[in-house]
């Protein structure tokens, strides 16, 4: 598990430099050659990528994926002294609510914001009662994953790449930490620095615009939460 989360990241952050120093190939025959940063090799296979709306990309096998991980390893620098809890912490954007708030009330905060942005709630999982009931631990601070769906973005992001079902819908946490202090959480869906690559790695401009918007709602959604805005 620590080596897979650990080449998740290595390779989110390592992305865009190796897309700057290997951008696509003018040359249309050239298009299935492997896209090379030094040392390291990205595999392309020819007729692995799904390139019609909702068509599935090949199954990538295990052997192939820890191949490509031990190539990323050398590169990872620092990132080879981090832990399992560094790569949580890397991935997620979290906010911590205001003084005072209960965790009832960052959560109508939350849902009369994402009501206002016509971001529809489609579920909720109250994990800290499936721990208490089933653990029987009656320690374990309030935790609960509520969980969002932009029904247009959602179908751009499939269209294209439907492997992406596994990450839908949003999902947004509140939790009470060790302290009983109350956060707001998300998994971090910046795409920012595609901007700086050249054909942003082949992402269309819909899913593109979709994706930021979905996250700029998120955002303010979870920051009118931890603020406990009405």
């Amino acid at each position: 598990m620590k080596r897979s989360l650990v080449a998740v990241l290595a390779l989110s952050l390592a992305a865009p430099a190796l897309a700057q120093q290997a951008a696509a190939p003018a040359n249309p025959y050239l298009q299935h050659v492997p896209v090379t940063a030094g040392p390291m090799v990205l595999p392309v296979s020819p007729g692995g990528r799904g390139t019609r709306p909702y068509e599935m990309s090949r199954i990538v096998p295990p052997e192939e994926k820890d191949k490509l991980m031990k190539q990323m390893m050398p590169m990872m620098g620092t990132m080879t002294r981090m832990d399992v809890k560094d790569v949580m912490n890397l991935m997620a954007i979290k906010y911590k609510a205001k003084e005072g708030l209960s965790f009832d009330d960052v959560k109508q905060s939350m849902e009369l914001r994402a009501n206002q942005l016509n971001f529809k709630k489609v579920g909720e999982s109250p994990m800290w009662k499936d721990i208490q009931a089933v653990l029987g631990d009656k320690d374990a601070p309030r935790m609960e994953v509520y969980h969002y769906c932009d029904i247009a973005a959602g179908r751009e992001v499939l269209k294209y790449a439907p492997e992406s079902i596994v990450y839908l819908p949003c999902r947004i946490a509140i939790m009470e930490d060790a302290d009983k202090k109350i956060w707001v959480l998300t998994l971090d869906w910046n795409t920012a620095w595609l901007d700086s690559i050249s054909g942003k790695m082949g992402a269309p401009d819909e899913l593109m615009k979709q994706a930021k918007d979905i996250r700029d709602k998120m955002d303010v959604i979870m920051r009118a939460a931890a603020d406990g805005e009405i």
